[in-house]
């Protein structure tokens, strides 16, 4: 009899939390990503941004833009750039249907984060987002204050 997989809990080497403030997510997809070694370590060491990175076409390929991986201090002359375009791995049928929603629905590939699987490769988490206007994101705010509330009046209730 084989022993059970126990769902070990995400780690993240970077998060886009203002990602679900900006945008109406409506699926999550996941993608691995081809990284260099000075890329790998510094994203291990947790100093990578994705605030402003999406996923987008290149000659029928799908890359990751904006990602800033700040150098490796110890790679010395074999560094990466930190912003280049960094090639996206997902079966073909998923990146065809993922460019046809950009271009077709007006949707956007939103980096949600970048993290390691338990065998220690590194994944994306992209979102097929839909912009929010200023007023969604006002009710957003709004809503998440009432449940802040209303929680606070059932503790103090009993």
């Amino acid at each position: 009899m084989a022993a059970k997989k126990k769902k070990t809990a995400v780690n993240f080497a970077a998060q886009n939390r203002k990602a679900r403030h900006n945008y109406f997510i409506e699926e999550n997809f996941e993608a691995g990503i081809m990284l260099a070694g000075s890329e790998v370590k510094s994203l291990r060491a947790g100093r990578a941004t994705i605030t402003e990175a999406f996923a987008g076409d290149q000659d029928g390929e799908l890359y990751l833009f904006n990602a800033y991986i700040p150098e490796y201090d110890s790679a010395k002359h074999f560094n990466h750039d930190p912003k280049r375009p960094r090639k996206l791995l997902m079966h073909h049928r998923e990146i065809e249907k993922l460019l046809n929603a950009i271009n077709r629905k007006g949707m956007t590939l939103v980096a949600l984060g970048i993290y390691f699987n338990d065998r220690g490769i590194a994944k994306v988490d992209l979102g097929l987002a839909r912009g929010k206007q200023f007023h969604d994101k006002r009710a957003d705010i709004k809503e998440r204050d009432w449940k802040r509330d209303k929680a606070r009046l059932m503790r103090d209730k009993g």
